[in-house]
């Protein structure tokens, strides 16, 4: 019967100094990580872009490892020569309408 105590016992110490391990490690990796900055250029402030702006505040982006920098390109052209132009990563813009000449 002593036996059986004791193992438990071990088992039970294992496990947690295993465990405590487990959470110092992976909070070390959450502290080194560097958020990588992602540039995004939007034509005006929308309510469409509502969802984007509450992840942002909210810091869903930084939980996956994001830094989102938000500017405003006051215009789809802007917005287009700053993608082109590599000034920032993504550019939300939309066109009022396509003309095709034949």
């Amino acid at each position: 019967m002593k036996k059986k105590i004791i193992m438990v016992i071990v088992v039970l110490i294992i496990a947690i100094v295993l465990s405590t391990i487990s959470i110092i490690i992976n909070k070390n990796k959450e502290e080194n990580q560097e958020l990588k900055t992602i540039q995004v250029n939007e034509v005006t402030r929308s309510v469409f872009y509502a969802p984007q702006y509450v992840a942002i505040n909210q810091g869903f982006f930084k939980d996956q490892g994001m830094n989102i920098e938000l500017t405003t390109g006051q215009g789809a052209d802007a917005v287009m020569t700053a993608v082109l132009a590599n000034q920032c990563d993504i550019g939300f813009a939309r066109t009022r309408g396509i003309n095709i000449c034949i």
